[in-house]
């Protein structure tokens, strides 16, 4: 990881925006490169605390919410073109049913805005929830317009952090580093009771 951010500084060090944009998209293409380096790293860099650049935080906020989207909308239709095939051929290794894949376009089709826009603010899920949904074949232009104003809150509040600390920039993956063994929590509880009713559901099927 610490190699990822050193990296991460030396790109957006040399290209500026267009380093924002370009790893925004990588990262919402399911690409592990953390935004929770990427954005205060360019917020800070609009700092009067590193006086050798001319970014704007308003243009950094915007870049990076343009590129998370578009990285989204890349791999969305990755998962609608050739993702549900693939998905079923191997179904069975997976552990997936037709029940289960039924299931996963009622809950895009029924809660598919709430899951575009909130999954942006939530650690690892915002990297790898575009693939679903295309896969799911959630309305496109639903899917990017709350892709782009989930994507724009996180921008926001990334950016502006990296601006306010300045040079106290790292410390904020640090902290957001906590909420992502939070979110791994909540999935494996959330795993263990799917896993459990469909248990409970199937004994009382027999007794039936």
């Amino acid at each position: 990881m610490e190699f990822i951010v050193q990296w991460v500084i030396y790109v957006l060090g040399k290209l500026g925006y267009f380093g924002i944009f370009s790893l925004m998209a990588l990262e919402s293409a399911c690409i592990p490169i953390p935004s929770e380096a990427i954005l205060p790293f360019g917020g800070y860099l609009t700092s009067q605390a590193y006086t050798g650049s001319r970014l704007s935080l308003p243009i950094v906020i915007l870049v990076g919410t343009l590129g998370g989207t578009f990285g989204s909308v890349l791999m969305y239709y990755i998962g609608a073109k050739g993702g549900r095939p693939l998905v079923e051929k191997y179904a069975e290794k997976l552990k997936l049913s037709k029940a289960h894949l039924d299931m996963s376009d009622k809950y895009f089709i029924k809660y598919g805005e709430k899951i575009a826009f909130f999954s942006r603010l939530m650690p690892i899920i915002r990297t790898f929830i575009s693939l679903p949904a295309g896969i799911s074949k959630m309305n496109v232009k639903k899917f990017t317009a709350y892709t782009f104003f989930g994507s724009l809150i996180w921008s926001i509040i990334l950016g502006y952090a990296g601006y306010a600390m300045g040079e106290n920039w790292t410390k904020i993956r640090s902290w957001l580093h906590i909420a992502d063994y939070f979110v791994i929590a909540a999935v494996i509880v959330l795993i263990i009771y799917a896993v459990i009713r469909k248990k409970r559901k199937k004994a009382k099927e027999i007794q039936s």
